[in-house]
This record gives structure tokens, C-alpha cells and sequence, in this order.
């Protein structure tokens, strides 16, 4: 990897590097994709994101590509099956979140159109640009992750509390939390 000025939470391991070069901080507007990612932010609860990461492809093949349609239909058999696959985080509630957030996707895909259009309303369509020069600065929370985790719960979701899903709004693009020395702040690359 090239020596240049990243984000000051990174490790120096290529795959975390991969990931912040070419995924985080990127609007993501595809719903299979923000599926995959809000999948893989409820498992994180709790964790290191680069520990998802490591799994990240066990995850691919455990959940069938992410696919929303197979996860929602998901019954216990399937449960078991991955509450053993030591390939992944074996959670139990973190299992059955996932499923019953498939669920709620899918609901909200049929009364909105897509799930993206559901949730970049949150930000009027538009990243919001971070402007922080120290992980201090950083907040885990926003008043707009608030709402849409509130919003989230009373809809039904699970393992998605502000954190969570702050960490999912930068994942997915919708907040650019580059930090201000990073050599993809404000999208310069």
C-alpha cells in the first residue's frame, strides 16, 4: 500500500486499509449492498469492525450472498446450521436479528420502492461531510443516527442502536467521516 495519510482509527493491515481506500465513506445507493452492510454493523455490535471484515466472505457464503429474499425465509434448521459455522460470529440473537431485519427490509423495499430511498431521506440525499481532525472529535452518535435507529426499533429492527447504525451510515456513504488529514477527505483522491 501506497504511504499515504489515512484515518487515524486504522490498522496497518492491508484488508482494513482495502476496506477504507475503496469502500468506507463511499455512497452506497444499491439495496443489496446496504443489506450487506447492515447485516455485517449488527453483527459488529460489541466487536472490531476488522473482525467482521476477516469474516466478511465466511458471512458472504453463511447468509446466501446476502441476499434479503433467502435470509427472510430462513427457518431453524438454518439457524442451527449457523449458530455452529465457527466461520462466523455465532450469536444466537445476532442470527435471529439478522433474519427478522431481512424481514423488515423487504417491508420497507415494498412501501418505499427501495430500501436506499428509505434511508438516504435521512440525510436529504446528500453525504454529510464530517470535518474532524482527531478521533476525540469523532462523535458515535448524531442526532440523525438517533432518529433513524429509533425510527429502525419502532419499525422492528434489532441490534441496531445509535452506534450501530452511525457506524452504518458511515460504512454506507451517507456520512463522510474522513478525517480532515486523511488523503480521501472531501473526496479528494
Amino acid at each position: 500500500m501506497e504511504n499515504k495519510t489515512r484515518c487515524a482509527w486504522l490498522d496497518a493491515s492491508e484488508l482494513y486499509i482495502k476496506y477504507h481506500d475503496e469502500e468506507w465513506g463511499k455512497p452506497i445507493h444499491d439495496d443489496n449492498k446496504l443489506f450487506e452492510m447492515l447485516l455485517l454493523e449488527s453483527f459488529q455490535a460489541g466487536l472490531m469492525w476488522v473482525t467482521i471484515l476477516k469474516k466478511r466472505e465466511d458471512f458472504r457464503t453463511a447468509f446466501d450472498k446476502f441476499n434479503p429474499h433467502k435470509v427472510a425465509m430462513y427457518d431453524d434448521k438454518k439457524i442451527e446450521e449457523l449458530v455452529v459455522n465457527e466461520k462466523i460470529i455465532r450469536h444466537r440473537g445476532k442470527i435471529l436479528a439478522a433474519i427478522n431485519n431481512a424481514k423488515l427490509f423487504l417491508e420497507i423495499q415494498k412501501n418505499h420502492g427501495s430500501f436506499d430511498t428509505f434511508l438516504w431521506k435521512y440525510v436529504d440525499n446528500t453525504p454529510i461531510m464530517g470535518h474532524y481532525a482527531t478521533l476525540a472529535e469523532l462523535p458515535a452518535t448524531t442526532e440523525i443516527s438517533d432518529k433513524l435507529s429509533k425510527d429502525l426499533k419502532k419499525i422492528g429492527f434489532k441490534f441496531l442502536g445509535s452506534t450501530t447504525v452511525y457506524a452504518f451510515m458511515q460504512a454506507t456513504g451517507m456520512v463522510n467521516d474522513h478525517m480532515t488529514n486523511c488523503y480521501l477527505y472531501s473526496g479528494n483522491n
